[in-house]
């Protein structure tokens, strides 16, 4: 013992530092027999000398060869100085063989097993039917390290009526994801039962069966398909459940001449002859569904479909074939979701891509998963309808599952109303089947034979095709032995290298027709079942019966007991309701008013101004270009009622022709009322920047040459000339030229680019009332493909006269001219206009979406830019000529005096130009002279500098003919000497009194007649 101690201690890894001087802890305790003890960080030395280890600490037991620990394997030193476990000893016993705890043909159940088996282990053992045990059925293990009995065999039974045994290999599923042979087996069990006890049946044979649990898993699957095929007896056929499993056999089957036969099996890969040309099976193949669901589309009305399936073979296939299937009904799988082991991700997907008709292809484990991710997600309810296998426990959402963490009630509010199609698997008519009994006889008996719920029993369903399975396989192997006979050949020659037995079992299965409890068993060329098709629905948590589908004859038998949470089928998809969006008749009809009353006023303003074209007044005011105004203003009131209409009041081809009444509306208008304001603007600025360089070169002129200067009557504001000739053609030329700009735009945009009718889609909302649509709101627009650069184009060039409008208007704003008297009104409608249309244009293209939003700002801008042009530039001539009756006077003075420009300001202005022409040539005339007179005294003025050179004042003195403050100039002798002016001057004349007479600062305004004489001079 301590040679083992201490070979432990020494290679022990040291973990810390234990110090040997301990009084406190757990005191050292020894080894067991045949063991030692680990003791971490304490040397084979340290070990002898000390006593206590530190709280906490940990000792592991080990053991010699051939010997396992039995007990607790490490302790640990508590706080109460006391090793855990201590009511459990720790020993080291001799282990015996493993190969006694498995027994071929048979089972072994081990008692005390620990890890291995060791002393006190013993093992019970049993034979599978038609075998005997041959040997003790128990046997314990020693404390040398051996069984008591040797190990027992399984002999094969002779039969007692003398007939010769035929052995089936199975694997039934007893767990796993589908516990199909909970139920499967007994069924099987039954069958062989009945089949050996009919004397007409293999009457020199007796079918036994030798069977493993497979689990439903491929892995588990290999290790028991080698011990049939390895292990005697000689098996004469296969028979596995579950696809996987099924799918593992098949392919391995044929190379060993071998007939395989599933009753539980329905990938629709298995239906595949090349690769699995010895494979039959009573389960039709899942694609049989498949017909029964695109039938219960099209009843049903659905035309959009969305699957979720788990990663297997079988449901890939089984989707795959429904994709088909579907496209040649013109049917549509719009969303496909997979899941391996977690569907939380695709069920999220599935609600986030609006599936309503989803067929879930999964096991029942994993629909249960499935469904509670269904609940939190509410993927469940009146606008959704699952399709799910109907080979599920019909209480299988009740069942408690770890792997879930819904209850109960969730999972039954989320599978409340789905439909299931299942393959009828028990004949529904009450007709005795080829055993003798009835489909209901035989479900009565096998719930005898279960003892339990069959609601609780795993493959309960498929019992029924388990027990024809057998049936099947008795009738092929009886027809068989008959045509073996014929070759000399007996059932009991079958090995796996006689392929011809194989194919006369081929032969005979493929034939076979009978009526079994399941219903009338047939193959098709394939080997899968033929069969009808069971439509169920879940209704209050109970399935219900609602009808039947016979796919070879394209039969639909229905019982109109369907029931559907909201009162009908749902839809397949989220209907959508298109609505438009239309502008609010209160405010159209609210705005339209304004603009009819506008356009009153217009036509009011336009009468007026042509009634009384002949007043002085209005004739000074440019009346046409009024008239234009007044015109464009109705044109552009006019264009709100088009901008109004939208499909509440036309039809879709009537709306081309309002978009372009619109635009030709607005276009026209603009240009025309804009266009004529601009232009009287426009000449009142050229005029008066002509006068102003004019006056700044003779201000020059007159600085620089020391020429006369003339006093000149001063004005509060600069005033045009009047000799400055203002001819209307032009003005008329220049509004003509911007609406045919506009005219030229507008027909090459409608034949380039035309407007058409375009619809603005928005967000889809959810209507307020609980119906299964959503609205998608629409909003009709004049467009066309180009818009934007159209837009740009226009908005540009009206963007670039506005904003020159406003420009000309300030800089004229202290310009005062009687031949466009109203100028000053005219650039306060400009300034007005700019800012409305400059504010409005952008917020309208920003608010394009908002309909009510963007013709509000739209058309009130156009209501007010016309109010306020009309009156200001109307009302106040209306007031003048109301006020002042001056249309009355003039009429009086035509009637006396036959003339209506003998006393008007009109002839005296005509009278001043050419009084005023006269005194400029005058005025040249004097300058000439003055010039002449100081080259003169300049050079009389040298010549007394030469004389007199001593007398400079007196010089000077004489030299200032000129009075101070007079530039320069010499005063006008009082009776015109110093020279003899021309024959045309007059001195005597008001006018000439006036600008050269000494006395011109001494007479008044009046005198003068100042307040008629706008410029004398330029």
């Amino acid at each position: 013992m301590l040679p083992l101690l201490l070979l432990v201690l020494s290679v022990a890894p040291a973990r810390g530092t234990v110090h040997t001087n301990l009084t406190e802890g757990c005191q050292i305790i020894h080894p067991p027999r045949d063991g030692g003890i680990r003791y971490r960080g304490l040397t084979p030395e340290e070990v002898q000398s000390v006593r206590f280890l530190p709280f906490d600490y940990e000792i592991e037991y080990v053991c010699r060869p051939d010997r396992e620990i039995v007990g607790p394997k490490v302790r640990k030193c508590q706080r109460d100085g006391t090793w855990t476990a201590m009511a459990h000893p720790s020993r080291c016993l001799r282990t015996c063989p493993r190969m006694h705890l498995s027994l071929e043909n048979g089972r072994v159940v081990p008692r005390g097993l620990e890890r291995v088996p060791v002393e006190g282990t013993w093992a019970e053992y049993s034979c599978e039917p038609g075998f005997r045990l041959v040997g003790s059925a128990r046997s314990n293990c020693t404390k040398l390290g051996r069984w008591s009995h040797p190990k027992p065999v399984c002999e094969l039974r002779r039969s007692p009526s003398g007939r010769k045994a035929v052995h089936v290999g199975a694997l039934f599923p007893m767990s796993g994801g589908w516990p199909g042979g909970q139920a499967c087996l007994p069924a099987v069990q039954m069958a062989l039962e009945d089949v050996n006890r009919r004397p007409d049946i293999l009457p020199d044979y007796e079918l036994r069966l030798i069977h493993h649990d497979s689990k439903c898993d491929p892995g588990q699957a290999t290790k028991f398909l080698y011990e049939l095929l390895y292990n005697d007896p000689i098996k004469i056929i296969l028979m596995p459940g579950c696809s996987s499993v099924s799918t593992l056999v098949a392919e391995a089957a044929r190379m060993w001449n071998l007939i395989v036969l599933s009753y539980g099996s329905s990938s629709p890969a298995l239906s595949n002859r090349q690769r699995f040309p010895t494979f039959f099976r009573t389960h039709p193949s899942a694609t049989l569904h498949n017909p029964t669901r695109v039938q219960l589309f099209k009843k049903w009305g659905w035309t959009k479909i969305a699957t979720i399936q788990q990663t297997t073979e079988v449901f890939t296939s089984t989707l795959d074939d429904l994709d088909q299937r579907v496209k040649e009904a013109g049917l549509e799988i719009t969303f496909r979701q997979s899941f391996f082991s977690d569907p939380a991700a695709p069920v999220r997907n599935l609600k986030r891509q609006d599936a309503r008709i989803i067929v879930g292809l999964f096991y029942e484990t994993e629909a249960r998963k499935v469904f509670c991710e269904v609940y939190k997600e509410k993927l469940y309810g009146k606008k959704y309808v699952w399709f799910l296998i109907g080979w599920y426990a019909d209480n299988w959402f009740r069942i408690k599952d770890p792997a879930i963490n819904c209850t109960e009630a969730e999972m039954a509010e989320a599978v409340e109303g789905h439909v299931t199609t299942e393959i009828v698997m028990l004949n529904p008519e009450n007709t005795r089947s080829i055993s003798n009994m009835t489909s209901q006889e035989f479900i009565e008996k096998l719930q005898k034979r279960l003892g339990k719920n069959p609601e609780e029993t795993g493959g309960f369903q498929e019992a029924p095709l388990a027990y024809d399975a057998i049936w099947a396989l008795a009738l092929a192997l009886n027809k068989t032995s008959a045509e073996l006979v014929k070759k000399g050949l007996r059932l009991e020659d079958f090995n796996y290298n006689n392929k011809n037995i194989t194919d006369e079992i081929y032969r005979a299965l493929n034939s076979s027709a009978f009526e079994g409890v399941s219903g009338h068993v047939v193959f098709d060329a394939s080997g899968s079942r033929m069969a009808w098709t069971l439509i169920e629905q879940l209704q209050g948590g109970v399935y219900k019966k609602i009808g039947y589908y016979d796919s070879t004859k394209d039969n639909l038998s229905w019982y109109n007991n369907d029931r559907w949470i909201g009162g009908s089928p749902p839809a397949d998809y989220t209907k959508v309701i298109t609505t438009f969006r239309f502008l609010s008749q209160k405010l159209f009809i609210s705005v339209s008013v304004l603009a009819s009353l506008g356009i009153v006023l217009a036509v009011v303003c336009l009468a007026f101004n042509i009634y009384n074209g002949h007043v002085r007044y209005i004739q000074n005011s440019q009346p046409y270009l009024n008239n234009m105004t007044a015109v464009g203003c109705t044109l552009a009131l006019a264009a709100v009622f088009p901008l109004g209409l939208d499909g509440y009041h036309i039809g879709p081809g009537m709306f081309p022709f309002v978009c372009q009444a619109r635009l030709w509306l607005l276009g026209l208008g603009f240009s025309l009322a804009y266009g004529s304001m601009f232009t009287k603007i426009w000449w009142v600025h050229t005029v008066f920047t002509k006068k102003e360089e004019k006056k700044e070169k003779r201000k020059v002129r007159g600085d620089t040459g020391g020429g006369l200067r003339w006093s000149l009557v001063t004005r509060p504001h600069p005033q045009i000339p009047k000799s400055q000739t203002l001819e209307p053609w032009k003005l008329y030329a220049t509004v003509g030229l911007l609406v045919g700009l506009d005219v030229v735009t507008l027909v090459v945009w409608q034949i380039v680019d035309p407007l058409h009718r375009t619809i603005e889609e928005f967000t889809k909302e959810e209507p307020k009332t609980d119906l299964d649509v959503s609205i998608l709101p629409q909003l009709e627009h004049c467009s066309s493909t180009k818009m934007n650069t159209w837009l740009g184009i226009f908005y540009g060039f009206k963007g670039l006269l506005l904003l020159l409008g406003i420009f000309l208007a300030y800089e004229t704003k202290s310009v005062s001219t009687e031949k466009i008297n109203d100028h000053r009104a005219v650039g306060m409608a400009i300034y007005n206009v700019a800012v409305l249309c400059l504010i409005t244009a952008p917020v309208t293209m920003i608010l394009s979406s908002q309909q009510d939003a963007a013709f509000a700002f739209a058309a009130l801008a156009v209501v007010f830019s016309s109010y306020i042009t009309l009156v200001v530039l109307f009302v106040p001539k209306m007031r003048r000529l109301i006020t002042r009756g001056e249309w009355q006077s003039e009429q009086q003075d035509t009637m006396k005096t036959g003339s209506s420009t003998n006393n008007n300001e009109e002839e005296k202005s005509r009278l001043l130009e050419k009084e005023n022409r006269e005194l400029e040539k005058i005025i040249a005339e004097k300058e000439e002279r003055v010039s002449e007179l100081r080259q003169q005294l300049q050079d009389r003025q040298q010549l007394r500098s030469r004389r007199r050179p001593s007398n400079p004042s007196r010089e000077n003195g004489d030299n200032n003919h000129f009075p101070p403050g007079s530039g320069g100039a010499p005063a006008a002798p009082p009776g015109g000497g110093g020279g003899t002016g021309p024959p045309f001057y007059q001195p005597n004349l008001p006018l000439v009194r006036c600008l050269v007479s000494e006395q011109a600062e001494k007479l008044g305004r009046g005198n003068c007649d100042g307040s008629r004489v706008h410029l004398l001079y330029k």
